[in-house]
């Protein structure tokens, strides 16, 4: 039944029905003022579009609601309270899910309360566009709302009105490649349907509510009178329920922040352009860079998702743990030495992008309009810095890219395999196109293994961990990769996503499991296939979904060097960095965007002493 459902009058009896008789919706307005002799035309002048609405209200006998008085005056009053209960829905509903609760709905909003006057207090003809107008802003404001819980669900943040519409479609290819293309239209167009009822039943819900308050003018007085009353005196008390307060004003307050966001995006926006124009290296001559690197391979690798919760949270941190002292002690047993810290990512729970250009560029890359005015510029990459030093092969193993990425020229690589060359042939592991194990074996014999190649520099990125964490591959050995065809059996041996996010612990216990598989790949290719002239540094991109991490975790990411020759390891000897593949509690903390320049002062020349000036 529509909110905008009206009630007809019933036929004649004997006695008139008072207003008190009647249901919302229905009145004895028109009956009055047909029997008066025009004294009323004041008070019809002012219901105005009652009146109207009355007109074609009427029915003389017969029809569904003539016949069942009862059942019809039933339907009014469920229909007009459905449209107050959606009203309240939309000025009350939180925009946080840790906010959800039966008790955050059962607090005064005195947008409301502001809002039902103006209705009562406009002409007819502005009450009209007036309702209207804000039924499609509550509906606009709700949409809104469910935006900023799923962002906050899956990235810790709210969205940004703003910077986020790009991310609609990377949800839908994230959609496709995770649940196939008809699952990823099926959601597309529930959205849709979603969004277009909330703003055709929202608008219906505030014109049915408005035609009431005309109707029924005293009484709507009388209550607004009383719930200003109460929702002055609880906000002068700060009387609250379940920790919030019941003088509920949560809508200006989103509304007012939201303002406050545009006005602060395009600020950031101008103070980020000075920031980038900044840049210690950018003159520095090419036979100066990252000098104490020479010779060396040196491979950059991002895990996916693997945050300090993987390392410290006690649900999860027993096992990963176990699993990297053991890999520090094979490695050492390989002749390999590692120091670990951690790093803060510019993200959380998505939106791996910012954290690699944030990491890349030596600038904080926080929302997409950042990043796409720093992979359009000419600053200089620390994957590019190896390119401009002239003395490595630079490669980039992106297995996650399935399309044509132009920012990849950002990154100075002289060749970038994605998932479309690397000569895979198994089957997608949910969102990941290729196992980890795959992409470091193609990466050993696409380049690495090359009998007679130049010295290089890898970033590779390691995608099995990324969320929806199952179903996971399992180590096989490196002779049996091939092209990826036994993956087949171990994919359908595997776990259904949908069965595993069912229940947060799976989930929880799923994500350690791919954690420890992107861990595993590393190690022993190192094992396998590292030398005396190998360097691997080693990170997280950002921390998982909350749903694993749980609220206020930090935004931390384990980072680890791994290197053979001892010389390597002196030159950060002062970074204060842990021994060992696992940084602990009391490991060093810096923002991700600050280790560009420390690494290229590391491994670039050694300051020697000062020039003894000239003689006059």
């Amino acid at each position: 039944m529509s909110l905008f459902t009206r009630s007809r009058q019933l036929p004649n009896t004997d006695k008139a029905p008072t207003e008190e008789d009647l249901p919302p919706g229905d009145t004895a307005a028109g009956q009055d003022t047909a029997a008066g002799d025009g004294t009323g035309a004041g008070e019809d002048a002012t219901a105005g579009d009652a009146a109207s609405d009355d007109a074609d209200e009427t029915v003389a006998g017969g029809g569904w609601r003539g016949k069942h008085p009862t059942a019809a005056r039933t339907v009014t009053w469920v229909t007009t309270a459905l449209a107050a209960v959606l009203v309240l829905f939309a000025l009350l509903l939180p925009n946080e899910p840790t906010r959800l609760a039966p008790s955050a709905f059962a607090r005064i909003p005195v947008e409301g309360i502001f809002g039902a006057a103006l209705l009562l207090v406009l002409p007819p003809k502005a009450k009209r566009v007036v309702a209207v107008l804000a039924g499609m802003g509550l509906g606009l404001l709700t949409i809104l709302k469910f935006l900023d819980i799923g962002f906050y669900s899956a990235l810790d943040r709210p969205f940004d009105p703003m910077l986020d519409w790009i991310l609609f479609d990377d949800a839908e290819a994230f959609l496709g490649d995770s649940v196939g293309q008809a699952g990823a239209i099926g959601a597309v167009i529930g959205v849709v349907v979603l969004v277009v009822a909330l703003l055709v039943l929202m608008t219906l819900a505030v014109v049915r509510l408005s035609h009431l308050m005309v109707r029924l003018r005293a009484a709507a007085i009388r209550t607004l009178l009383v719930l200003g009353t109460v929702w002055i005196t609880c906000a002068a008390l700060g009387v609250q329920i379940a920790g919030a307060p019941l003088a509920s004003r949560s809508t200006a307050a989103l509304l007012h922040d939201r303002a406050y966001q545009v006005t602060a995006g395009l600020k950031d926006e101008r103070e980020f352009a000075k920031e980038a124009a900044t840049d210690d290296f950018r003159d520095t001559p090419a036979d100066q860079l990252l000098t104490g690197l020479r010779g060396k391979d040196v491979i950059f690798a991002f895990i996916e998702s693997y945050g300090r919760s993987a390392v410290q949270d006690p649900r999860m941190a027993p096992q990963v743990g176990a699993l990297l002292a053991d890999g520090t002690s094979r490695l050492r047993a390989a002749g390999f030495s590692s120091q670990s810290a951690f790093l803060t990512s510019p993200t959380a729970g998505g939106g791996s992008w910012l954290a690699h250009s944030t990491f890349m560029s030596g600038l904080w890359i926080k929302n997409q309009k950042r990043y796409d005015s720093v992979t359009s510029s000419d600053r200089m990459a620390l994957t590019g810095a190896f390119q401009r030093a002239g003395a490595w092969r630079t490669v980039g193993f992106m297995p996650g890219v399935t399309r044509a990425w132009p920012e990849g020229q950002f990154y100075g690589l002289d060749s970038i395999y994605d998932s479309r060359y690397l000569g895979y042939k198994g089957p997608y592991f949910s969102w990941a196109p290729v196992p980890d194990q795959y992409s470091l074996s193609a990466f050993e014999r696409l380049e690495h293994g090359k009998p007679g190649r130049e010295p290089m520099m890898a970033e590779i990125i390691l995608v099995s961990s990324h969320n929806p964490w199952a179903p996971i591959p399992k180590m096989i050995g490196w002779d049996e990769v091939g092209d990826g065809s036994v993956y087949d059996a171990i994919n359908k041996a595997g776990k259904d996503p949908k069965e595993v996010w069912k229940d947060p612990k799976k989930v929880r216990t799923e994500y350690r499991r791919s954690i420890e598989y992107s861990l595993n790949s590393l190690i022993s290719y190192v094992e396998k296939y590292g030398d005396d002239n190998t360097v691997l540094v080693f990170l997280g991109d950002h921390q998982p979904a909350p749903i694993v991490t749980g609220e206020d975790a930090s935004r931390d990411v384990p980072i680890a060097i791994v290197a053979h020759d001892p010389a390597v390891m002196d030159q950060i000897s002062g970074w204060g960095w842990q021994d060992g593949l696992k940084p602990g509690p009391k490991a060093p903390v810096w923002r991700m965007d600050t280790f560009r320049d420390r690494f290229l002062t590391a491994y670039g020349p050694q300051p020697g002493p000062s020039p003894a000036p000239p003689r006059p």
